[in-house]
């Protein structure tokens, strides 16, 4: 996967994000194509669904380490479909692809994603809601090349991917995760800047950090390829 570097304008631009609408990272058209093929008998029942997938391509956008094609499919799927022919194939790839590098050059400018639910959780648990599916979606994501998002900057990274694992349902068992999870104020808020904190984790492995007494322009933190999948 290519990337174009991250400049300073870009961090200069998540300043003034607020006053940006999101952009949606695929068309209507696109979303119900794929919605309709996730839905088929053709995947497997245990296969992502569209929230789900939705959330799962912005991870890999948002990724440090580029995870191969046939690995992210494989997970995403839980097997392979069945597809009708080779064009459906391409054509259900592409959409998928085109999700993920929508996400890419959205965030690169700075821009918030559009995510495909209304951010209000209204009271339910986020877990009962498509916002607990997108994360979970996206934890996915994390989890297809989990030493990567830590190597670096563990404490940093665990912060930052705190509100995903907040909304995702997923560590509902973990004392301190269950403590977080039962403050609905704090779980609105954080559901209301999701498309922000997207932009924060992209930004935070792609910009490095400045160092002391230098004004060289940053070089941007390109991806690498991913190592393995290691899950929790």
């Amino acid at each position: 996967m290519s990337q174009r570097p991250v400049s300073k304008h870009a961090t200069t631009e998540r300043q003034s994000a607020d006053a940006v609408p999101p952009e949606p990272l695929l068309s209507d058209e696109a979303l119900e194509r794929l919605d309709d093929f996730l839905d088929s008998g053709r995947v497997d029942e245990d296969a992502l669904d569209l929230i789900s997938t939705h959330g799962f391509m912005v991870a890999l956008a948002v990724a440090p380490s580029e995870v191969p094609t046939a690995q992210w499919l494989a997970e995403l799927f839980q097997g392979e479909p069945d597809y009708l022919d080779d064009a459906e194939r391409e054509e259900i790839t592409g959409l998928l692809t085109a999700l993920r590098d929508n996400a890419i050059a959205l965030l690169e400018q700075g821009g918030l994603p559009e995510l495909p639910f209304e951010l209000v959780l209204d009271g339910l648990p986020p877990e009962e809601t498509p916002i607990g599916d997108w994360c979970a979606g996206f934890m996915e994501g994390v989890f297809s090349d989990e030493s990567a998002w830590f190597a670096d900057d563990e404490e940093a990274a665990a912060t930052l991917l705190l509100p995903f694992m907040l909304l995702s349902g997923l560590f509902d068992d973990e004392p301190d995760i269950a403590e977080l999870a039962g403050d609905t104020q704090r779980l609105e808020a954080l559901t209301r800047q999701l498309p922000e904190l997207v932009l924060d984790l992209y930004l935070h492995y792609r910009v490095p950090p400045e160092t002391p007494g230098r004004s060289a322009k940053p070089k941007p933190r390109p991806k690498t390829p991913a190592k393995g999948k290691k899950r929790r």
